[in-house]
């Protein structure tokens, strides 16, 4: 658990700023769900929930590329969605385990049945911790993913708006406040936590960062981890189709499907940018030394090659250099 002594502006914080509402947020099982999509009882559930040999996971902190991959295993998987014969939007190629928003019959889908999830590595099915299924895990770097989120939260009516950066940040380097993960479990832990039990996991690492790089190498990365042989002319597909800009114009993909009821579209989209280092347009110099100090110590006994984004002291955040978060890694 990370516990550091906040700056002297945010003293007189209150202890409802720095705790999630409940009217958003419940706690179940040391974690945080949000209360208008799932019970106690659906949360218990799931570590029975039946795993096939044949299954795909794709394991994500929110808003660290989860559409994005969801979009790239739909296309290799469905030659429809790849040829535009088949008009069937992303939540029901690649449904959401611990929030079936679709109402899917997600125990009888055929198979190879794709799912996403956001949750720990400790609560996701039994079958998937005994290297059942296979399971390809998306991380991000950790401001990019806070300062998106932050602007996510905006227009997402299940969530609740965090009213400044510096709210959520404190609330993000204490694992409170989002969306499945306890107030033990931060960003880090859950990066942490399913890199250490990877052995218990058919597992592929990638990064958001080396997606953006190269997506090709990354869509071949994927297809070598499934199993799954495209022609050159499909893989030209899947990695066109793929891009930031043809799924933000693709309504299968771009979640603009989403009712009125889950989000309010005038104040914003759920693809926003996409893109690496947008933090640093965002987050003070303050904010990011911040960050630096809370998360890059305590990564010191994994073995990521963690190339933190530094800045001398008085250097407007535009002017950092951006790397990736870490290096790939996979256990097959």
């Amino acid at each position: 658990h990370i516990c550091l002594s906040q700056p002297t502006s945010l003293s007189k914080w209150t202890h409802y700023k720095m705790e999630p509402s409940e009217e958003y947020l419940i706690k179940h099982r040391g974690c945080y769900f949000a209360t208008k999509l799932i019970t106690p009882e659906g949360i218990d559930s799931l570590e029975e929930f039946e795993i096939r040999d044949s299954d795909v996971f794709l394991a994500t902190y929110p808003k660290s590329g989860t559409v994005w991959t969801q979009n790239i295993l739909s296309l290799i998987f469905y030659e429809g969605h790849r040829n535009g014969t088949e008009d069937i939007v992303i939540m029901d190629r690649v449904p959401w385990l611990e929030y079936n928003v679709n109402n899917l019959d997600l125990a009888n889908l055929s198979s190879p049945r794709l799912f996403f999830t956001h949750l720990p590595y400790y609560l996701v099915p039994r079958g998937l911790r005994n290297r059942r299924g296979k399971v390809i895990y998306v991380a991000r770097n950790p401001k990019d993913v806070m300062v998106s989120y932050f602007y996510f939260s905006k227009f997402m009516i299940a969530l609740e708006t965090i009213p400044d950066l510096n709210t959520l940040m404190e609330r993000f380097l204490s694992g409170k406040g989002k969306v499945s993960f306890s107030d033990k479990s931060s960003w880090l832990d859950h990066v942490r936590g399913w890199y250490t039990h990877r052995e218990d996991f058919n597992i592929l690492f990638l990064t958001f960062e080396e997606m953006k790089k190269d997506l090709r190498s990354a869509v071949l990365k994927i297809c070598n981890f499934l199993g799954k042989r495209l022609s050159e002319k499909e893989l030209d597909s899947v990695v066109e189709q793929a891009t930031f800009e043809n799924m933000k114009r693709d309504p299968r993909a771009n979640y603009e499907f989403l009712p009125d009821t889950l989000v309010e579209k005038s104040k914003g989209q759920f693809l926003r940018k996409g893109t690496v280092g947008d933090w640093k347009k965002i987050m003070t110099v303050a904010q990011s030394e911040r960050f630096d100090m809370a998360l890059k110590e305590e990564m010191k006994d994994l073995p990521f090659n963690c190339l933190w984004d530094r800045q001398n002291p008085g250097e407007p955040p535009s002017q950092v250099n951006s790397e990736p978060l870490m290096t790939a890694h996979s256990t097959l």
